[in-house]
């Protein structure tokens, strides 16, 4: 199996209406228009293949380049991989999504996300925001450097709206994160949530709104589910 083939496979899986949506969120050609449940598909058929979801996202085909992430051996990764991947990486599905949670799932996901949101480059901000906020979801408390969790929410506090629109958009999501799964740090994060009160970013021609961070953790407050980890971040 090769990117080549599954490429060849993708391509009549695609619609132009599912084209026309993805579009609107900033994905450009050269892509299908495969839909998520069908990507999933060649997941349960695949597993992980570490080169070929390396091969998979150097086609430049959005389609491939999402899969890629779906299968992609997180351990085996380097950061040379993730360095090359975000920096590829051109709209908020493959920064919010594939590469953070690839990053998240590797060895590398804090260092990285530290890292990347240090950069003056909107996307790659964004996609650290969204790594350590990956993070959060997927590792245990104890293994958690709470204090420099609580520097990054009170760093968000002071300059969320000053912050582009992407990175602002994932700094509201890392609020959510940590209010949702750090149950030690809840009640910091609902209280930065209240302090920098309504949080708008233009998403483009998209129904996508930026979620009030205290209302969505309160919201899984009274679900009970406060600090209940995910075993994975991918979906």
């Amino acid at each position: 199996m090769t990117a080549t083939s599954i490429l060849e496979e993708l391509r009549p899986l695609g619609s132009d209406s599912y084209k026309r949506v993805m579009m609107k969120h900033g994905v450009r050609e050269p892509f299908f228009g495969v839909k998520i449940s069908e990507l999933q598909k060649f997941v349960k058929r695949i597993k992980k293949d570490y080169q070929l979801a390396l091969d998979l996202y150097d086609t430049g085909n959005y389609d491939a380049m999402y899969l890629a992430g779906l299968i992609a051996d997180d351990e085996k990764m380097t950061r040379k991989d993730l360095q090359r991947w975000v920096e590829k990486a051109y709209c908020r599905g493959l920064t919010g999504a594939t590469v953070a949670w690839v990053a998240a799932e590797s060895a590398h996901g804090w260092e990285l996300g530290l890292e990347w949101i240090e950069s003056k480059q909107p996307l790659v901000a964004a996609a650290g925001w969204s790594t350590l906020g990956a993070v959060v979801a997927i590792t245990a408390d104890a293994e958690l450097d709470l204090a420099a969790l609580k520097r990054l929410l009170q760093r968000i506090q002071k300059s969320i709206h000053q912050a582009p629109d992407l990175v602002r958009y994932q700094m509201n999501s890392f609020i959510i994160a940590v209010g949702s799964y750090v149950q030690p740090l809840t009640t910091l994060a609902l209280q930065c949530g209240e302090a920098i009160g309504t949080v708008t970013a233009d998403l483009g021609d998209t129904s996508c709104e930026v979620p009030s961070a205290p209302d969505y953790i309160r919201k899984v407050e009274k679900r009970g589910a406060i600090g209940k980890k995910r075993k994975t971040v991918k979906c």
